[in-house]
């Protein structure tokens, strides 16, 4: 006899299909080629050239663990791209909900997201002619911009590092659609940057700084220069930590390229919020340069310790005997060197790391979690972004839900990134946690937990 738990878990996944078939039936020939063409490179192109509908696509992302019942964002994210959003509501997704959630959980590429956008630009006239400058090399079959743009990728005469075929043909019949490579290829520039040689480099930094509150937590979010990390769609660990946030219930501010100056005055500022009274705990995040510090967007160093001492007891009664986190992304050091497709944090190498316990004050209730030990580099992946933050947020949205506690969070964290490697399997990474910490932190559960 079959148990209650289990016929449950079957009813549940009849009408998680009956969800999917209720999409389906909303969605029309056309949709089911846009479907098909997004998930390319995702799922194995002849299954997606036997697809006839939307279910058929369904059940390859189902059979491809892109899809189940407990996390449907990749469908999501798929509706919402080609336009139909009012199905998200069967998925319990809103609009607003999927436009938070994409820089975290997106899986559709730069360079797909790219081929969709021209595809949408390019009409039938603009088709036809597009076709007659390729005539000789393409076969005598109908197409529509969508399956010319396959084509393309598949006789490989475009791909993700090459556009130039793509140019042409743009610039020749709609040239108003070159705005969307240039823009793609900006974006993507940004996923390949290396560190700077010389201190005119250094200059060029960029970051942001993100203040984040909420009446039960207060939450002051930090990103000093990380060179040109804003305008990378798929490694702006800033925005990671923004979605995360943002789900967990606070409020977000962004402070873009924080000077020392700049930054003295929101810690004052901060340390003087009469809204701590409310908060219940204080979780201030950096994303930078460094080398046993931080380094500010006018170059200057700034000591992690005297960052945190603007929270103690004395500075800060409105924190008094509540838990204060600080996540740094950054390097410690320079050991470890570089690969292709990793990215160090440091700058100045004449810098002397600093001991991760002279960074934390004496007093209880502090906690410091570094992205890296001292005297090491950190690494960014260049599309997935940071490992440490990427791996944090990561396992807040799977271990709140569950009510762990924020120190069982960081050993995961700490083994999850210790695993990682990078290409040539030579170079890794370990964080490193150091508190005062009294009790046990939990995060309240967000009411929308398992939406994530």
């Amino acid at each position: 006899m079959k148990s209650q738990g289990s016929s449950s878990d079957k009813n549940c996944k009849v009408s998680f299909r009956k969800k999917l078939l209720i999409i389906d039936s909303d969605l029309g020939v056309e949709d089911v080629e846009r479907l098909k063409f997004l998930c390319i490179g995702l799922v194995p192109n002849k299954k997606l050239e036997k697809s006839s509908s939307a279910s058929d696509v369904f059940e390859h992302l189902l059979a491809e663990d892109l899809l189940s019942e407990g996390d449907s964002f990749f469908l999501a994210e798929l509706l919402y791209i080609i336009g139909q959003k009012k199905l998200l509501q069967y998925l319990n997704y809103t609009e607003e909900k999927v436009e938070q959630l994409l820089p975290i959980q997106g899986k559709v590429s730069l360079f797909r997201n790219l081929l969709y956008e021209l595809s949408q630009g390019i009409d039938s006239e603009d088709l036809k002619n597009m076709i007659f400058l390729l005539n000789d090399s393409l076969p005598k079959t109908e197409m529509t911009s969508l399956s010319f743009l396959a084509l393309l990728e598949k006789q490989d005469k475009i791909d993700e590092d090459n556009l130039t075929c793509l140019e042409d043909l743009c610039k020749m019949v709609v040239p108003k659609l070159l705005r969307n490579i240039e823009k793609y290829k900006r974006e993507k520039a940004a996923q390949i940057v290396t560190p700077p040689v010389d201190k005119e480099a250094e200059s060029l930094y960029q970051g942001e700084e993100e203040l984040v509150s909420q009446t039960d937590i207060k939450t002051f979010l930090e990103a000093l220069p990380q060179e040109e990390s804003w305008q990378d769609k798929r490694a702006r660990s800033n925005e990671i930590l923004k979605g995360v946030f943002q789900w967990l219930g606070f409020t977000v501010h962004t402070y873009n390229d924080v000077t020392k100056g700049e930054m003295e005055e929101v810690l004052q500022k901060e340390k003087c919020n009469p809204a701590h009274a409310d908060g219940d705990c204080f979780v201030f995040c950096i994303l930078t340069h460094g080398r046993g510090a931080v380094y500010s967007s006018d170059e200057a160093l700034i000591p992690i310790r005297e960052i945190m001492s603007h929270f103690t007891a004395l500075q800060c009664p409105g924190l008094a005997e509540k838990p204060k986190l600080f996540f740094i992304q950054a390097c410690q050091g320079e050991k470890i060197q570089l690969s292709k497709s990793i990215e160090a944090d440091a700058l100045n190498p004449e810098q002397a790391p600093t001991s991760l316990q002279d960074s934390i004050p004496v007093e209880a209730d502090f906690l410091l979690g570094l992205a890296t030990v001292p005297g090491y580099v950190s690494f960014r992946h260049v599309e997935e972004g940071s490992w440490y933050i990427q791996s944090l947020c990561n396992h807040l949205k799977v271990l709140v839900p569950r009510e762990e506690d924020i120190l069982s969070i960081l050993t995961a964290v700490n083994d999850d990134v210790s695993r990682r490697v990078d290409k040539q399997g030579t170079k890794k990474q370990m964080p490193q946690p150091a508190f005062t910490l009294r009790k046990k932190l939990v995060f309240p559960v967000p009411l929308d937990a398992l939406s994530l």
